[in-house]
């Protein structure tokens, strides 16, 4: 799995980490957001982006990408869970990379990109409590706080 970042390319999850820890170490005493959210178009496959964003509270941010083709996906039920499911899954690499940094305790949050508006608000309970429930204290965000699914993602999913 390998990732993109606009300006340096690709680059395995390894090497992402070391590229945030790196962001992280230009500023030492800054707050930091390690963000995770999954988008999805559906066309003639269907095209998942997953969007790692290191957010530096009010000085800007670094984010990274994968993209993935899978055929066409109609259920938007299926199509919402995959989309965590691979949040979820990059979020649990992130994790295994970052334990070997001095920032192994850093929260992670995951952005669903699902909101109180439309067909998706049906399925908030459920997805929320799948995240939440996997015990490892990821901070869930939805529509409209979820820019990491709803604007980084979405953005390479055209």
């Amino acid at each position: 799995m390998n990732f993109i970042n606009p300006t340096k390319g690709k680059m395995s999850i390894s090497r992402m980490v070391q590229d945030i820890v790196a962001f992280m170490e230009e500023d030492p005493s800054a707050e930091y957001k390690l963000i995770v959210g999954t988008d999805s178009q559906s066309g003639e496959n269907t095209c998942f982006v997953t969007a790692v964003i290191i957010h530096r509270v009010g000085r800007g941010a670094r984010y990274y990408y994968y993209r993935k083709y899978i055929p066409h996906v109609r259920n938007l039920r299926h199509k919402i869970f995959t989309e965590t499911s691979m949040s979820l899954d990059t979020v649990t690499r992130l994790k295994e990379e970052m334990i070997k940094t001095r920032y192994k305790d850093m929260d992670m949050e995951i952005h669903v990109d699902i909101g109180q508006n439309g067909d998706t608000k049906e399925l908030i309970r459920e997805v929320v409590g799948w995240v939440m429930g996997m015990g490892n204290g990821y901070k869930v965000k939805i529509k409209p706080d979820a820019c990491g699914a709803s604007k980084v993602a979405d953005r390479y999913t055209k």
